[in-house]
C-alpha cells in the first residue's frame, strides 16, 4: 500500500506547478485558466486522499460539487476569451480592460 504522504507530496507538487504557472506567465489567459484547472485538480486530489484515508465518502462527494463549479468557471472563462479574441484579435491579459462597457 502506498503511504498517504506520497499522495500529499504529489498534490503539493501539482499545486506548486499551478501556482508557478500563474505567477510566471501573466500575459496569456489560456495558460492562466489551465493553471487554475491544475490547482483545482490538486485540491480535489486532496479531498479524495483524505476521504479514502478516513473511510468517509464526504470528501469524494464534495469533489463532484467542486467539479461542477470548475466546469462553470472554465466555460465562462472560455466565453470571455472568445469575446476578447473577436474584439481585440489577441488573448493578452492587458487587453481585458478594453472590454469595459
Amino acid at each position: 500500500m502506498i503511504p498517504m504522504s506520497y499522495y500529499l507530496i504529489l498534490s503539493s507538487i501539482l499545486f506548486s506547478i499551478a501556482l508557478a504557472g500563474i505567477f510566471i506567465n501573466r500575459k496569456n489567459i489560456i495558460i492562466l485558466l489551465m493553471s487554475l484547472e491544475l490547482m483545482f485538480l490538486s485540491i480535489n486530489f486532496n479531498f479524495i486522499i483524505f476521504g479514502n484515508f478516513l473511510s468517509d465518502l464526504t470528501g469524494q462527494i464534495f469533489v463532484f460539487f467542486v467539479l461542477t463549479v470548475v466546469a462553470a468557471e472554465s466555460a465562462i472563462g472560455l466565453a470571455i476569451i472568445v469575446v476578447l479574441f473577436r474584439n481585440k484579435k489577441s488573448i493578452n491579459v492587458d487587453d481585458i480592460g478594453g472590454l469595459k462597457g
